[in-house]
């Protein structure tokens, strides 16, 4: 009798001893403690209304998801940031077909972003200004004049605009053109945002902190399909292959600006960490002229030869994609995705 005894969840005492078994090999994966706090912090996510049961059985299935795909591939490492991609296959998709799709993606898509170190994912960011420059000189002169850099970007781009997008229709419709496009699209469309707003920018103080400030707050009302036909045209124009030089030789991410991204997203205010860097800067210059002593200190800037990673889905597999999530669509009204 004692093996028909049931648990108050409902489970047999066979199944709750595979439950811990899973349970313990979970919490002896290396990132299991980072992904945990970041799925714990990512209820925004989820649609508003939803009830809390049935939120945290998903974030338990994101987890998995995120684990699974991390212990099949060794050589991927986990980034802050990965989870906002990952929930909104889970929401669209359900747990399977999301893992699969991930772990394409994580092998192709988000490869760069899943390296031991930032480098490549900063050689992403360093596509930025070159595209800029060629739609729009005086935006792009501005931006360099106000020593902005790229990081106000970084989350764009490594979240496929999921962290930054309060509404969950724009996100999936991002994510639909990112999946049947090239690797670099989303770099593009991230240009696209900032010459679309080139009146604020111009508008505003040519300060560091005021403009990365202006440029981290995405509008949440923008006109995404005239900016999606617009990214689609500047690839064509500008292709990565066209691009690849200028961004060699570009130094839109300085080595001290991305110092600067590090700290501030330990303290989740890179506008107050950059404003403090301005002052500082300042004050030290004002010593500097009542000393009498004037020094121009110029980074050296050392030209690196990068590779343009070309690491993306086939145009057949993008199309197969994005078939299966717009067909994976019809599933959101069950969790009230689309009002």
């Amino acid at each position: 009798m004692r093996y028909a005894v049931k648990s108050g969840l409902g489970f047999s005492t066979s199944l709750l001893t595979s439950w811990n078994k899973s349970q313990v090999e979970r919490e002896n994966n290396k990132d299991y403690n980072q992904v945990l706090l970041d799925v714990q912090r990512s209820l925004r996510r989820f649609p508003p209304g939803m009830p809390d049961e049935q939120r945290e059985g998903l974030q338990e299935e994101l987890i998995d998801i995120i684990l699974v795909v991390l212990k099949r591939n060794p050589q991927l490492h986990y980034y802050q940031g990965y989870h906002d991609i990952v929930v909104t296959f889970l929401l669209v998709l359900g747990e399977r077909i999301a893992t699969a799709l991930v772990e394409k993606l994580s092998t192709h898509h988000l490869r760069d972003f899943m390296d031991p170190t930032m480098d490549n994912t900063k050689h992403i960011l360093n596509y930025l200004m070159p595209i800029i420059e060629r739609v729009n000189p005086e935006v792009h002169d501005f931006m360099q004049q106000a020593e902005v850099g790229t990081v106000f970007a970084l989350s764009w781009l490594i979240t496929w605009f999921g962290h930054v997008l309060s509404d969950f229709r724009h996100v999936v419709r991002l994510y639909d053109f990112f999946l049947a496009c090239h690797p670099l699209m989303p770099i593009y469309f991230a240009a696209v945002i900032v010459l679309y707003r080139e009146e604020e920018v111009l508008e505003c103080e040519c300060d560091m902190a005021m403009v990365h400030h202006l440029l981290s707050q995405i509008p949440q009302d923008l006109p995404y399909e005239t900016l999606i036909s617009r990214a689609g045209d500047l690839f064509v124009q500008f292709p990565p292959s066209e691009m690849a030089r200028e961004v060699a030789s570009h130094d839109s991410m300085a080595a001290s600006t991305f110092k600067d991204f590090d700290l501030a997203s330990t303290q989740q205010r890179p506008d107050s960490v950059l404003r403090r860097r301005r002052k500082q800067k300042q004050a030290a210059l004002e010593r500097s002229a009542a000393n009498a002593v004037v020094t121009v200190n110029r980074p050296s800037v050392s030209r690196r030869f990068v590779r343009l990673a070309v690491m993306g889905l086939t145009v057949a597999l993008g199309a197969a994609a994005l078939a299966v999530v717009n067909s994976a669509l019809e599933w959101a009204p069950k969790l009230d995705l689309f009002p």
